[in-house]
């Protein structure tokens, strides 16, 4: 028999993880593939502070436990993220999967993931001891390996307000639906007066963690349209360099080439 826990508030559900070994869940589409009779689960999905998608004066606030279909039906969240959480599984996927689930099983394959390199977004953790707010590129440890502690839940995710229309976004799959990434890859390009205030690049289901260089990006931030493409080479050199693909059904060698067109592509699109 299956012992769990269903917490009505946050302050419940942190005094039972400060006090017991639980694994927590929610939509629990993860756990239906490969369920632990024995283990003790906390049920998240009747915690207030977890399911709301609100805003204050700079950043869109998304709780953990919200559902990707919250996520697209919300006029709060911004598109990139929309358009990802579109292309995850079916619908009846995203209506119990949820956004904290898919960050914290530490796959560099998750979709929303990906997302949240993209746009630098922050992670709000939260114990019976305290909190503590991480950017998601030092939540991710290894495979499968995230910052978290074992008293700590991932209560919301923060994003900027503001710099996120300028996307691009790509999902390499076998099939247009359904499908698990074979490559992903989202950016993020601001530009004022045809000068570059912001370069962001993340690709997902590379290597054992997404890949975000921000050393590489800063190579573009400050040069005029003309600038960055006298530069790109060095930018696509440097690229090439630190994407290493891991191997597995798909050949390292695709990966590498996907990642590369799609870099390209990015940049001719915003005219470098």
């Amino acid at each position: 028999m299956v012992n769990s826990y269903r917490p009505t508030s946050l302050q419940e559900a942190l005094n039972i993880l400060a006090k017991e070994a639980v694994t927590p869940y929610s939509g629990g589409t993860d756990l239906m593939i490969n369920p632990d009779v024995n283990a003790t689960y906390l049920f998240l999905a009747k915690v207030p502070e977890m399911n709301q998608i609100v805003a204050d004066t700079e950043h869109i606030r998304i709780g953990a436990a919200c559902t990707f279909t919250d996520i697209i039906e919300n006029e709060l969240v911004p598109s990139i993220l929309k358009e990802a959480a579109l292309q995850i599984a079916a619908p009846a996927i995203r209506n119990l999967g949820t956004v904290g689930g898919n960050i914290c099983n530490g796959s560099p394959k998750g979709d929303s993931a990906l997302i949240l390199f993209a746009i630098d977004a922050k992670l709000r953790l939260v114990s019976s001891r305290g909190e503590r707010v991480l950017p998601i590129t030092a939540f991710y440890l290894g495979r499968k390996k995230t910052a978290l502690q074992a008293d700590e839940l991932l209560v919301e995710i923060l994003m900027d307000r503001k710099g996120l229309n300028n996307y691009y976004y790509k999902k390499v799959g076998a099939r247009d639906a359904l499908a698990i990434s074979r490559v992903s890859f989202a950016a993020i390009l601001n530009v004022t007066d045809r000068k570059i205030l912001n370069c962001i690049t993340a690709f997902g289901a590379v290597s054992d963690v997404i890949i975000r260089r921000a050393e590489i990006d800063a190579m573009l931030i400050g040069k005029t349209i003309e600038e960055a493409k006298a530069a790109k080479e060095e930018y696509f050199a440097a690229y090439d360099q630190k994407i290493v693909p891991i191997k597995g059904r798909i050949s390292a060698e695709y990966r590498k080439a996907v990642c590369m067109n799609l870099l390209r592509d990015f940049l001719k699109s915003n005219g470098i």
